[in-house]
């Protein structure tokens, strides 16, 4: 072992005062594991704008106790020296059901309470979204939530609200990261809770503020629609987290009577025993509520992913019958499925005033198409929900306020409540979608074909290609595609080319206009037809993501099977001789 790494886990142990992370460093050097002890130095887990997020573990390359402590404490720093009032305004603290949660989360508060920072801290595993209502609902400085959302179950990771109840973007990240930085070199002090209770530093957070979010959803102003809520009927998992208790309570809430857990996923549990990847756009994910939804003929089957704040939902097929298994009888919306059904159903209730939408750039652009038919506007932002929330508040007005959010990976905000993806309020806006087109004798089935018949029928695919090392050390695919520009894409003419890294969109003809986005490593390819190609690298692995987006219309005597099927056929040309040019 050299002796630079000697030092780095020397000072880590001074500061470590956790006795299960010491062993586990100490058997490691027991072994002579230099190998692995080199990996857990190499750095320290990056703090983004997504917070942090990793496997579970000793060492500043993983998630663990000190991690946490020395994050809190840049966060801390970070806050007093940006929010004058931050120590009363106070930070919320939640937690998901994960193994090492509530530790970190606790860990957290002691932290804040040491630095001065009031707290308000949740008795209880709480949905992500809670948090994020909880800034805005307690007039906080900022909120942190311990969770590593739909990711394997040796991961955790921590999440930073700012006070506007959104996730942070720039330049909150990179200060939050240079505080973190300086807190690692220095023994981090904690003041028990017991102790912040005392010196009125610690609020716990207890059934009150559940029910004060629960009350939220019953009285929001885009979740009024209360037409035969009794004929829907749905399955529901949490997928072994924290969201089920809430789920049901704001369903009941709304009307919705025909509603079937699936007991086996219903409570929390860390090691999510029955799916081998807790995220409900895995396959196999959605397998037990799905037989649930078959076993009671429900509509729908219903998912949020262990930290609850992203929806998903399988439909029952026109065709279906109990004869059939139950992935026969119910097809997975997509995510751009679920976004446009949701920005269509809330814009055609909508008030006059609130008619401002927001997608990502990757996400479908036919809600956009449906914006301008209803006489609404969609912004569109970066990719991630921290885009989304923080222009959504940006753009609204007093007479265009915000109604609707969504990005394609299952994220959506309904109205302004959290200003964040909130699968709770999704799931309850779903059901009374459906609901109303059951009303009808329609199916959610019925009102899809309907929008394809209007707009054209949009086919959404994402291709991701993994990067070696030799390509790693090569100048980006972005780097190379603005030297080399293509002229065309699988046969297609190229329209416009927007160069998201320099703000300019450049057409065929040479011209050129401003784009408002901020800066960010992208390419986008509109194409003849109406097709769309999108090349940007990926902000947390070593890949290169291209998004591909097709059009077909509808002729008089096409049938939806149709026009999907000569959809698919044009898909599957775009992504193969695009990637064979990026190859």
């Amino acid at each position: 072992m050299d002796t630079h790494l000697q030092a780095k886990i020397h000072h880590w142990l001074n500061l470590d005062k956790d006795e299960s992370s010491r062993r586990e460093i100490q058997a490691l050097i027991d072994s002579g594991d230099s190998e692995v002890l080199a990996a857990r130095f190499s750095g320290r887990l990056a703090f983004g704008t997504a917070g942090i997020r990793g496997v579970v573990g000793a060492g500043p390359m993983r998630m663990n106790r000190l991690v946490v402590q020395q994050t809190s404490m840049g966060v801390a720093q970070y806050l007093m020296a940006q929010v004058s009032d931050c120590a009363e305004r106070g930070v919320v603290v939640g937690y998901d059901g994960r193994h090492d949660s509530k530790q970190f989360a606790h860990d957290t508060a002691m932290v804040l309470a040491a630095a001065g920072i009031k707290v308000y801290l949740t008795v209880k595993i709480a949905p992500t979204p809670l948090v994020a209502f909880g800034v805005l609902h307690l007039g906080a400085a900022a909120g942190i939530v311990v969770t590593a959302s739909h990711n394997p179950p040796q991961y955790n990771g921590y999440k930073v609200y700012w006070g506007n109840g959104a996730q942070i973007i720039p330049p909150h990240d990179t200060g939050i990261a240079a505080c973190i930085e300086h807190a690692a070199t220095a023994p981090i002090g904690l003041m028990s809770l017991e102790k912040a209770r005392l010196a009125d530093r610690l609020v716990m957070l207890d059934d009150d503020f559940y029910q004060a979010y629960r009350q939220g959803i019953r009285q929001a102003e885009v979740l009024q629609n209360h037409t035969s809520p009794e004929k829907v009927s749905l399955a529901y998992t949490a997928m072994h987290g924290v969201g089920a208790e809430m789920a049901e309570m704001v369903l009941k809430d709304a009307g919705v009577t025909q509603v079937y857990s699936v007991a086996a996923q219903r409570e929390p549990d860390g090691d999510f025993p029955t799916v081998n990847f807790p995220n409900p756009e895995e396959a196999g994910a959605m397998d037990l509520v799905m037989a649930e939804a078959h076993k009671h003929s429900a509509m729908l089957a219903c998912a949020n992913d262990p930290d609850a704040d992203r929806f998903a939902v399988a439909v029952r097929l026109s065709h279906a019958t109990r004869e059939m298994d139950a992935s026969a009888a119910y097809q997975m919306l997509t995510g751009d499925q679920v976004g446009v059904l949701f920005g269509h159903y809330l814009l055609s209730h909508a008030s006059d005033d609130q008619r401002l939408t927001c997608r990502t750039i990757v996400s479908s652009s036919l809600l956009s198409q449906i914006a301008i038919s209803m006489n609404a506007v969609c912004e569109t932002t970066l990719t991630g929900f921290k885009w989304l929330t923080n222009v959504g508040m940006s753009k609204q007005t007093a007479d265009n306020r915000f109604i609707f959010a969504y990005e394609e990976a299952l994220g959506y905000t309904i109205g302004n409540m959290v200003w964040d993806k909130d699968g709770l309020s999704a799931l309850v806006a779903f059901a009374q979608l459906t609901a109303e087109l059951a009303s009808k004798g329609q199916t959610i089935w019925d009102r899809l074909d309907a929008i394809y018949r209007q707009y054209g029928f949009y086919l959404n695919e994402q291709v991701s290609i993994a990067l070696s090392a030799s390509d790693m050390s090569q100048p980006t695919i972005g780097d190379r595609l603005r030297r080399q520009p293509p002229t065309e894409i699988a046969e297609r003419a190229i329209i416009s080319v927007d160069d998201i890294s320099i703000g300019i969109r450049r057409f065929a003809d040479g011209s050129e206009c401003v784009i408002d986005l901020p800066v960010s490593d992208v390419l986008i390819y509109q194409l003849e037809g109406g097709a769309r190609v999108i090349v940007r690298p990926s902000g947390t692995e070593p890949k290169v993501k291209c998004y591909y987006e097709v059009i077909e219309q509808f002729s008089a005597d096409d049938t939806l099977q149709d026009v999907q099927q000569r959809a698919a056929l044009a898909m599957a040309k775009l992504t193969t001789m695009h990637q064979q040019s990026l190859a």
